[in-house]
Order: C-alpha cells, then sequence, then structure tokens
C-alpha cells in the first residue's frame, strides 16, 4: 500500500487553509481523496471544484444518477473508494 504525505486540517496554514476552509463552508465535509492534494492547494482547490462540477454541476443526469455511475465504475475497478 501507498503511503503519501497529507497535511492535517488542524495544521494547515496560508492557502492550504483557505483551500480547506472554503471547501468545508461550499460542502460541508471534506473527503480524505481531496486531502491528498494538500503538498499542492491549488491543485487541491481545482480537483474539489472539478469533482464538484461533475458531481453536481447543471446536466441531464441527476445527482442520484451521477452517483450510481460512480459507484459502478469504482466497483468495476475494484476501488474500495
Amino acid at each position: 500500500m501507498a503511503w503519501i504525505k497529507v497535511i492535517d486540517e488542524h495544521e494547515a496554514e496560508g492557502e492550504l487553509k483557505e483551500a480547506y476552509d472554503f471547501i468545508k463552508s461550499q460542502r460541508g465535509k471534506f473527503g480524505n481523496v481531496l486531502r491528498l492534494h494538500s503538498l499542492n492547494p491549488k491543485a487541491l482547490r481545482l480537483g474539489a471544484d472539478f469533482m464538484w462540477w461533475l458531481m453536481r454541476g447543471e446536466s441531464g443526469v441527476s445527482t442520484a444518477q451521477r452517483e450510481m455511475i460512480a459507484t459502478a465504475v469504482s466497483a468495476t475497478a475494484n476501488c474500495r473508494y
């Protein structure tokens, strides 16, 4: 199993703390997959915005349908996340 250094929310400062705070204020929670980007706050913010747009943005596919698609893709790829 790979281990990736991450900066916890309680240790975050500057641009990273701002990114953590913004994401939590917009979404109410902060997934572990986003913490993987903690060493690069710009990538963290862009990745979070992109994921939010994919899963919640305007689309002909409902949020529930998008979640089902994501679950099926993860299961097919043997991804437990």
